[in-house]
């Protein structure tokens, strides 16, 4: 018999890491979704506006209409935490803040160790302080490690972590299961996400990598737009389709949208601590993933090989039944789509958010309209059921 509890509905989330990529398009889909959202971030993955404001955030604003309140804060600095958490009525939390390069933390370890671990503990500590025990927390699928089978579904055993980015997320995984199990009345859901690309389709709103350490696909859009002058793809000979590495590629606003159907889950039951895949089912070559965005956007993106790197990963692609059939949530951006709305936020942001001429941003999106026409890519991904 679980503890009987009655979920109130939720008004007010507290993000965590709202000004990042996955983040600041979450805070976007939590205020259309009707949510109040409070905002944190410390701008180590992205980028510091005017006066201290989150260039990210700005763009939710001028996209919803809607007022978004923001705190620069570090989850290290517990005081500044607890002191923001006694301004306001918060009914959950959506903890994204973390160190989050895979290459950066085998560098730097005890950065990761320190940054992602102690960060999430202070956070646990204050919203208990607050009484507020209702959690969604960012997990990896790197938690999985190298897959005993294909497509990984959440009994896939978990820990065997190739990195130390991967462990930090299985650390903080198993530090929840402890606390479920000692306190019972938190409410938990771990969302463990595959490989998000893509951007806002407005144009708007997209990634901004403000480290070297960056993902595939500002990395593709860099050598597209003539910025680097070829990709590197580590291994082509993979027992795979091409030769290169499989990855489940998740448009960001359908992770965003899974929040949302999570965060409702959590407010209609009691789950004490539960984990969810958010990927598409579909297993995507480093290769594929170029030559669509060749083709979606008519550029070219050469190709350099290298041998594989120590650590990585052959193939790994998502089971996401669960979060079909728990969540009522289902990936529906195509591959295309993904490319095709990164590449639109490329052209008309390249220096990402560091853009500030409106009207020239306007006139390079009317550009891209007129010389790709609307958004041709209608189909969706073939999710798994």
């Amino acid at each position: 018999m679980g503890i009987p509890v009655k979920m109130p509905p939720f008004k007010t989330v507290f993000v965590t890491g709202g000004a990042g990529y996955i983040g600041s398009h979450t805070v976007l889909e939590l205020v259309e979704a009707g949510y109040e959202v409070i905002a944190v971030d410390n701008f180590t993955n992205c980028v510091c506006g005017t006066e201290g404001q989150a260039a990210s955030l700005k763009r939710v604003e001028e996209i919803t209409g809607k007022k978004i309140t923001f705190y620069q804060c570090d989850l290290l600095d517990k005081p500044r935490l607890a002191e923001i958490f006694k301004k306001h009525k918060i009914d959950c939390v959506i903890h994204f803040a973390a160190m989050k390069a895979v290459g950066e933390s085998m560098i730097l370890p005890l950065l990761y160790y320190k940054n992602n671990l102690i960060g999430t503990i202070n956070l646990l500590e204050v919203m208990k302080e607050n009484n507020c025990l209702q959690l969604l927390f960012s997990s990896s699928c790197t938690i999985y490690g190298n897959p005993d089978h294909l497509p990984i579904n959440e009994k896939h055993s978990i820990g065997n972590v190739t990195n130390v980015y991967g462990r930090t997320k299985y650390i903080i995984e198993e530090m929840l299961v402890d606390l479920s199990k000692a306190e019972p009345e938190w409410n938990i859901i771990s969302l463990r996400y595959f490989n998000p690309v893509g951007a806002h389709h407005s144009g708007r709103m997209g990634e901004d990598p403000t480290k070297a350490f960056t993902n595939i696909m500002p990395y593709i859009g860099s050598v597209a737009i003539g910025r680097k002058p070829y990709l590197t793809v580590f291994g082509d000979d993979y027992n795979t389709p091409d030769g290169t590495g499989v990855r489940d590629y998740i448009h960001v606003m359908d992770l965003a949208s899974g929040h949302v159907a999570a965060m409702a889950k959590l407010a209609a039951s009691h789950l004490k601590i539960k984990a969810y895949n958010l990927g598409t089912g579909r297993g995507v070559t480093v290769l594929e993933l170029v030559r669509t965005f060749e083709k979606v956007t008519k550029t070219k993106v050469p190709v350099q090989m290298l041998p594989r790197r120590e650590g990585d990963i052959e193939s790994m692609f998502a089971d996401a039944t669960l979060a079909c059939e728990e969540l009522g949530w289902t990936a529906e951006r195509s591959l295309e789509t993904m490319c095709e709305d990164y590449w639109r936020w490329q052209i008309a942001n390249p220096n990402g958010y560091r853009e500030t001429d409106t009207a020239d941003v306007a006139a390079k999106l009317a550009a891209i309209k007129e010389s790709h026409g609307e958004c041709s890519c209608q189909s969706t991904v073939n999710g798994v059921h």
